[in-house]
């Protein structure tokens, strides 16, 4: 931990830090002048190796002194005096009381700008310390500011408690270090929110006092003032409502989420009257340094610039006061969103919740609060229910397992019992930690399915183990029942949605050239879309079996009939999609080999790898799961070649056969009852592809060598095919 020191005792003697015992008992030898002389034996540019100094070392290593590597030479190259807190007071640079509206309003604005550049990967050191007041905010006199550098530096500290919890977040999203500041801890959350409310409280009289009254003659003196007045209360209001939807978050109780999400809409209301405000505080001049950090009164970019590590310098560019209301519009309905997931019953129902939350690209802070929302420190979620339960209900409703029947005799079986908690208590560890995946930047995310998948295919080996277990136990008690592939469905479901999602967010991210498309798009519909699709309607068909049971067992009790009912089957909108999803995925595929086939994909010239190396690099983290078996290079090119058919399809009928999965896809996702944003969005790719086929197919743009272009902004995943 480096320690603050005062920029006196910066120049104090730099010594090396060698022990005094190290000193007096040692026999020091001066080697200056063999040293030397052996320098002089090599040549201009040559340098010593030494095992220890490897070439990493060497890129890790910065040159002292160089303003370009070293980021403490940045404080040598201003000439203005860097003053900390108390000698800024000293030399009257600074205020403490008597501060204008103007002034305090300014102050404010820049703070939140420089919490926000925090929250987006800055240290705190060069962003929210580099406002000097809130490095003792005891010596401010000003009420008002006062009780904002206390408020801002309790959100800071709520902030960084709740996601060093969640611990979703890697070096490249957030800076948790405090470089030895105090974060307010001598004051209580309660005592600050209390100052603020004060502060608050006087500026609304002050508000109510130079409101204009009716018929009355208007000074714009007064107006002005009145405006300022109203600017700087909803300021101190944000504040308060903002760290008290912070607090909120820290409480066990269920109740306390509904009470952020009262308190941040409440804070969202202010916000349009902020953003008209901004140009009555004092604005700020462009630091004349590098890193475009403002400087006004209060403010002090380089005061903690000894603080900061000896690495490369890492320019802090604070952000701009009128992206600062746009950025909290953003944080307080991703807050609100967060706050929805306790609606949220069934497992299945939170996966899928965290799925479409990181799809938005959330920032750290609220990714860590749905974390800490769903898994409370009792390690029960939302505080109140057991993941073993969880697990238990999400079974229920993918599978119905004979097992988890009320009705069935394996209920209340001691051995059946014994089997079926192990599993489950085995499953909760990797479902919390798939569902925290979901809480990584995007990036990150892919690289933990692609390990998680590990976990998994244990999970898979114990399920089918239990399911025969279970099935033995069965045969001797009911034998019209089975209890055949029951939990290895429900896992094997979750395995291939995992895998999918490996696979498609190579394309989010960019990760694929186009030449690797047509495998990538092969494995997904020929492959684990197909095995998905077979999974869901072998748990659709698990369901069905275990209802006509039940509905006989009731049948035989009660001699009325019943009228029966069309029930709507929980996975049908699943398997829809699936089918959907495959057609896309089948109609690229077909498109790609075509495009190929006439000239129009780029190559690259294979001289260290080739398209075997590539392809096995992009699946080999399902070489781990044994259900589905990986597909080797071989395997794919034998089963994907052309020339097993007679006669082998040309670059025309692919084309055509391409536009008929889109047209499938489309017809598909047309009959879909209340459709989601995700249908439309598959749609907007269709319907031009479909054309696009077609025109390929009866010889459009043949000759031409153009390659064609591929447009990803309507889909992540599947892209517009457009022929220049």
């Amino acid at each position: 931990m480096v320690m603050k020191s005062s920029v006196e005792d910066d120049d104090a003697g730099w010594g090396l830090g060698i022990p005094e015992k190290m000193k007096n008992n040692a026999n020091w030898v001066d080697i200056t002048h063999e040293f030397k002389g052996a320098c002089k034996e090599l040549n201009l540019g040559e340098l010593l190796h030494d095992k220890l100094f490897g070439l990493f070392e060497a890129m890790s290593a910065i040159e002292m002194m160089d303003p370009k590597m070293d980021a403490g030479m940045i404080g040598n190259q201003v000439n203005r005096k860097v003053l900390n807190f108390d000698q800024a007071i000293k030399e009257g640079v600074i205020k403490v009381k008597d501060l204008s509206l103007p002034e305090l309003i300014g102050i404010i604005d820049t703070c939140f700008c420089c919490l926000i550049t925090w929250l987006e990967g800055h240290s705190l050191a060069q962003t929210v310390f580099t406002c000097l007041y809130v490095h003792n905010p005891d010596l401010i006199e000003e009420p008002a500011l006062k009780a904002f550098a206390l408020g801002i530096l309790k959100v800071c500290d709520i902030a960084r408690e709740k996601v060093n919890k969640a611990a979703v977040f890697e070096e490249e999203d957030f800076q948790a270090m405090t470089y030895g500041f105090k974060m307010a801890n001598n004051v209580t959350d309660l005592r600050v929110t209390g100052m603020l409310k004060d502060v608050e409280d006087e500026l609304q009289r002050k508000v109510k006092s130079t409101r204009s009254r009716q018929g009355e003659q208007r000074d714009p003196e007064v107006e002005l003032e009145h405006q300022q007045f109203l600017a700087l209360f909803n300021r101190i209001k944000f504040t308060r409502l903002l760290l008290t939807a912070l607090i909120a978050f820290t409480k066990k109780e269920t109740s306390s989420v509904g009470e952020a999400q009262k308190l941040v809409a409440q804070a969202a209301d202010l916000l349009s009257a902020i953003h008209s405000s901004i140009q009555h505080g004092i604005q700020s001049q462009n630091d004349t340094t590098k890193g475009d950090h403002p400087i006004m009164m209060g403010f002090e970019p380089l005061v903690n610039q000894r603080l900061l590590p000896p690495t490369f310098p890492r320019y802090a560019k604070i952000i701009k006061r009128e992206d600062m209301v746009a950025y909290f519009s953003k944080l307080i309905e991703r807050i609100k969103t967060v706050c929805d997931v306790i609606n949220t019953t069934n497992l299945h129902g939170i996966l899928d919740f965290f799925c479409e939350f990181s799809e938005q690209s959330p920032c750290v802070l609220s990714r860590s609060l749905l974390q800490t929302t769903f898994l409370i420190d009792n390690k029960k979620v939302f505080g109140t229910h057991l993941m073993q339960d969880m697990i238990k209900d999400a079974l229920r409703y993918f599978v119905s397992p004979p097992v988890l029947s009320y009705k069935c005799c394996l209920f209340n079986n001691h051995q059946a019992k014994d089997y079926i908690d192990s599993f489950v208590t085995h499953c909760s560890r990797p479902f919390c930690s798939l569902i925290q995946i979901h809480g990584h930047n995007r990036a990150r995310q892919r690289d933990k399915l692609g390990h998680i998948l590990e976990e998994f295919a244990t999970l898979q080996d114990e399920a089918e183990k239990v399911d025969a277990a279970l099935h033995s136990l069965l045969m001797k008690l009911e034998p019209q029942r089975q209890h055949l592939a029951c939990l290895g469905t429900w896992i094997l479901y979750h395995n291939l949605r995992i895998m999918i999602q490996y696979l498609l967010s190579g394309f989010e991210l960019e990760l694929y050239s186009m030449h690797e498309y047509y495998y990538i798009y092969w494995y997904l519909s020929e492959f684990l879309y197909a095995w998905l699709m077979s999974t869901l309607s072998r748990a659709d068909s698990s369901q069905m079996a275990e209802e006509r049971i039940l509905e006989e067992q009731l049948k035989g009790r009660s001699s009325k009939k019943t009228k029966k009912k069309k029930k709507v089957r929980p996975l049908s909108k699943e398997i829809t999609m699936s089918q959907a999803y495959q057609n896309m995925c089948a109609g690229m595929y077909k498109t790609m080999v075509a495009l190929d086939m006439d000239g129009k994909v780029r190559k690259p010239q294979f001289e260290l790898d080739s398209e075997q190396v590539r392809y096995e690099h992009r699946f080999a983290p399902f070489n781990s799961v044994v259900t589905p078996p990986p597909v080797h290079y071989i395997q794919f090119k034998e089963m994907s070649d052309l020339k097993k058919y007679n006669p082998p399809p040309g670059s025309a009928d692919l084309y055509l056969a391409a536009s008929k999965h889109f047209q499938q896809a489309k017809l598909i996702l047309e009959n879909v009852p209340s459709p989601d944003p995700e249908v439309t969005r598959i749609l907007k790719v269709a319907k031009p592809n479909i054309v696009v086929m077609k025109l390929l197919a009866g010889g459009h743009k043949k000759e031409t060598k153009v390659l064609p272009e591929f447009d990803f902004t309507a889909h992540k995943y599947f892209p517009v095919v457009k022929i220049i």
